[in-house]
């Protein structure tokens, strides 16, 4: 089984590729980084580049499902609707491709993984780096959190796929 992690946004989006490793009974990476585009860009230009960038990698990995982080937002509310115009474009290309679909807000991910909603993100980036057994925390920070998700969708996906 394999998962794309997902944690969108216009300047950067996080991507994290996890698949399961049954000899070591846990998941295992296979990529993550991020999609990053240029400030000076107009927004036409910046999804665009999101959309081939992250279709190339649903080409490349073929994963059999895709998490994906909710819009919350609290403080910020200047990038609310060129995030949630990411999120549309991973969206759609998602759903064009078929794949099966979890969305997580950001108390969850860090619910399940640091067991604390109000967890912070070097906690999120500690536990990411134990569980899968890396030398260094994962950057940036939105790679980190992308493959945070995919663990998130790893958990639901087989539970889902036993209801269908």
């Amino acid at each position: 089984m394999i998962i794309l992690g997902i944690d969108p946004g216009t300047a950067t989006t996080g991507f994290g590729i996890i698949k399961q490793d049954k000899t070591k009974n846990g998941f295992g990476i296979l990529d993550f980084g991020v999609i990053a585009t240029e400030k000076t860009l107009s927004d036409a230009e910046r999804l665009n580049i999101l959309g081939n960038d992250l279709e190339e990698i649903l080409k490349k990995f073929k994963p059999d499902a895709v998490g994906i982080e909710k819009l919350f937002f609290t403080t910020n509310q200047k990038t609310v609707m060129t995030v949630s115009q990411a999120r549309g474009v991973v969206l759609y290309l998602t759903q064009k491709y078929k794949l099966p679909i979890f969305e997580f807000t950001p108390l969850q991910v860090k619910s399940f993984i640091c067991g604390y909603g109000k967890a912070d993100k070097k906690q999120v980036q500690y536990v990411v780096q134990k569980t899968f057994q890396l030398k260094k925390i994962p950057k940036p920070d939105d790679a980190a959190d992308a493959l945070a998700i995919a663990l998130c969708a790893a958990h639901y996906f087989p539970k889902a796929a036993k209801l269908r």
